[in-house]
């Protein structure tokens, strides 16, 4: 512990910077799913057309995961989360010219390839600034910003839609990123450029060995089963998150009549709940680890028992009690956030830092490939039943199995050497 506070802590305000880049990013794309009731209403769209409003934006973002993922690699984090940010800041406002289905469609497409950059460029940031037995908790940290933009926009979009209107809801959240881009360009740098950090703390940055310096290939990654592993956990789970995402909130109004001046407080336990299992989950895998857990061991029970937490969703479709309702969703996020912190993890545990932002970019395009499945099923399913039940069970049976088929696939997290 004393070695802790010696080596000094600057990169802890790297992590704060990639969650409060990460806060906005959840704010600016869950606040179609807060509105979404009102705008239903207002624009007229039904089921199938809000889902295909939803896939708009995960096309984009699959196609901008493959492409920023690469980007970021080659031009540095500084730059790329810069301009991943500038731009989706920018597309979020705009969709308060937006009065059709098509026109929030082209708004969700820019929204959705913009925001691709911030994944890829934020656990690249966590493999540069932190050595492999604090990554997991450092991830935990920043994707807990996913959560806390979960909480900010049910507590803040209800309140200026109310009093000002949907269209200022979104010109005003969207603009709060350029006021984040003052700060990443003040504070951030690559920890051996960093002048605010001492000497001790670059060193415990750079204790594991070092990396490969020359530029990877796409075809050598493709050509390791590591990342297609990670790229098909993340198609199976990554859109379970997705459906939370946008149907949450449809979900409460159909079934507990929900409606948009009283959808904060269970949106808020949610994403609160949320929170905890992402900052908790990377803690898990770090306690065990240092504990004396190998990598693989330690990772992998952690993903277990966060796969294992998420199943009792099943049921949430079936009580008529609202906050039961709520605990199940609370229970059920929080095993995926703490799910997803450590998965995030595995990248970096076995590719080289050069690669980290090709994979991960690979991984979130295929989950958002998923995600554009779960929109048009959802949209199919509820316009045909209106029921969640099937929704709800593929989203409890999805982690385990994609932890049995990851782990089959990986059977030990060691270090690829890319040729």
């Amino acid at each position: 512990m004393e070695h802790k506070v010696r080596v000094g802590k600057y990169r802890w305000t790297i992590i704060a910077l990639l969650f409060f880049a990460t806060t906005i990013n959840y704010m600016d794309r869950q606040i179609i799913g807060i509105l979404a009731p009102t705008l239903e209403k207002e624009i007229g769209w039904n089921e199938m057309e809000y889902a295909s409003i939803v896939l708009a934006f995960q096309a984009a973002y699959a196609l901008g995961l493959l492409l920023v993922g690469r980007l970021v690699d080659r031009i540095g984090t500084k730059k790329g989360y810069a301009a991943s940010l500038t731009g989706w800041s920018l597309a979020a406002a705009g969709h308060a010219l937006a009065s059709t289905v098509m026109g929030f469609s082209i708004a969700r497409f820019f929204l959705g390839l913009f925001e691709a950059g911030n994944f890829p460029a934020a656990v690249k940031t966590v493999a540069e600034w932190f050595p492999k037995k604090e990554r997991a908790f450092a991830t935990g940290i920043f994707n807990a910003g996913s959560n806390v933009g979960a909480i900010v926009a049910p507590l803040a979009v209800p309140w200026i839609a109310l009093t000002w209107g949907w269209q200022e809801a979104f010109i005003i959240t969207g603009l709060i990123g350029l006021v984040w881009l003052i700060f990443w360009n003040i504070y951030y740098e690559k920890p051996e450029k960093q002048k605010r950090l001492s000497k001790e703390e670059l060193e415990y940055i750079q204790s594991d060995p070092p990396d490969p310096q020359e530029a990877i290939p796409w075809l050598s990654l493709m050509k390791h089963k590591q990342v297609w592993a990670f790229a098909l956990a993340k198609f199976l789970t990554d859109p379970v998150w997705w459906f939370y995402l946008y149907w949450i909130p449809k979900f409460l109004y159909k079934n507990y009549n929900i409606t948009l001046d009283k959808i904060g407080l269970p949106l808020i336990i949610i994403y609160v709940m949320a929170d905890v299992g992402s900052v908790g989950g990377g803690w898990l895998s770090s306690f065990f680890i240092k504990r004396g857990w190998g990598v693989n061991k330690g990772r992998k029970a952690a993903m277990l028992i966060c796969a294992i937490l998420v199943t009792p969703i099943v049921f949430v479709s079936q009580t008529d009690n609202l906050w039961v309702a709520v605990a199940l969703l609370s229970l059920a996020t929080a095993a995926h956030q703490g799910w997803s912190a450590n998965l995030f993890t595995t990248a970096s545990d076995v590719f080289p830092r050069k690669a980290i932002g090709s994979v991960v970019g690979f991984g979130g395009m295929a989950g958002a490939i998923g995600g554009m499945l779960i929109a048009t099923a959802a949209g199919f399913i509820l316009q045909l039943t209106g029921s969640y039940l099937i929704l709800f069970i593929i989203a409890g049976s999805m982690y385990l199995i994609s932890f049995a088929i990851y782990n089959f696939m990986i059977p030990t997290l060691e270090e690829v050497k890319l040729v």
